[in-house]
């Protein structure tokens, strides 16, 4: 789990409204406010742990977001911290009830690993969404078809059912570029991507069509690494970078692995790989040649 930057003066209790209502997000804002509220009075984890009847280590992970909330907890914890103005309580502990409510993926628990919960949670609240991509159509662009031949290539002996509710799972995500307040998407994709006939021709001219009918959207933005490049920035591989409009949350960069994934929110990894999505874009064609290259790309299938 990421955690929020500890410097800094708090935020105000009152500003910390989180658009589209992620509980991940939400238990993490809370948890940043409690650990702030603790060194700004100098209190250890073991006295507030004591106050809640409770281990210092579940004030920690409390103070990471890693856990839900009980309303008690947090009240007795804002008496030790020597928060008693009516308004300031009331905004913490308003936002408990809010903190442990089930987002709408855990109806995906099935076929939904704990380290990708993470991720979707984050994705819901994100205001600026950036990929780079070496082998797949970014997720939140793919096609159910494209999804689905995906699905089979990582888990070719799932069931029927598995495998479509996995696509039902990479369908709803995508709803947040349709939202009221959407986040940002620019994904830089490479040309291998679009090459590779994943599901075959007809399912990829189908994925290209997709892509160009997203590129509609004003929040969405391609870019395409040709092979004429060569060597590129991002050598390591695909990644994500994932920005938030709430000051208390720090950018994270998320890696998917086979069997898990790494986030990583300090300052220095993530500055590196704002540097190399940079470089990235610089490197890869301009926007404004995404859609001519998606059609040449879509005839040649």
């Amino acid at each position: 789990m990421i955690t929020p930057h500890a410097e800094g003066e708090p935020v105000p209790p009152t500003s910390m409204a989180v658009p589209r209502g992620s509980s991940t997000v939400l238990r993490i804002v809370l948890g940043a406010q409690l650990r702030r509220l603790r060194e700004e009075r100098h209190i250890t984890l073991e006295a507030a742990g004591r106050t809640i009847r409770a281990s210092h280590s579940k004030v920690s992970r409390m103070e990471l977001g890693r856990v839900s909330f009980r309303v008690r907890d947090v009240a007795d914890l804002l008496t030790l911290y020597g928060v008693t103005a009516p308004d300031e309580r009331q905004a913490l502990l308003g936002l408990v009830e809010r903190a442990n409510v089930a987002g709408w993926w855990h109806n995906y628990n099935d076929v939904l690993p704990s380290w990708f919960e993470t991720y979707v949670g984050l994705e819901e609240s994100a205001s600026v969404i950036r990929n780079y991509e070496v082998q797949f159509v970014p997720g939140l662009l793919q096609t159910e078809d494209y999804a689905r031949a995906v699905v089979l290539l990582g888990y070719p002996s799932a069931s029927e059912d598995e495998v479509e509710r996995r696509v039902r799972l990479r369908m709803a995500r995508q709803r947040i570029l349709h939202a009221q307040d959407p986040p940002r998407l620019w994904a830089v994709v490479d040309e291998a991507v679009l090459r590779r006939p994943l599901g075959g021709p007809e399912v990829m001219r189908g994925q290209i069509d997709h892509i160009l009918n997203s590129l509609e959207l004003p929040n969405v933005t391609v870019q395409i690494v040709p092979f004429s490049v060569g060597g590129h920035a991002a050598a390591g591989g695909p990644f994500s970078i994932l920005r938030f409009s709430q000051p208390d949350l720090p950018d994270v960069v998320y890696m998917e692995q086979l069997t898990s994934a790494v986030y990583l929110e300090k300052r220095d990894d993530v500055d590196s790989y704002l540097e190399v999505m940079e470089r990235l874009c610089i490197e890869a064609e301009p926007v404004g040649r995404t859609r001519q290259l998606l059609l040449e790309l879509r005839e040649g299938l």
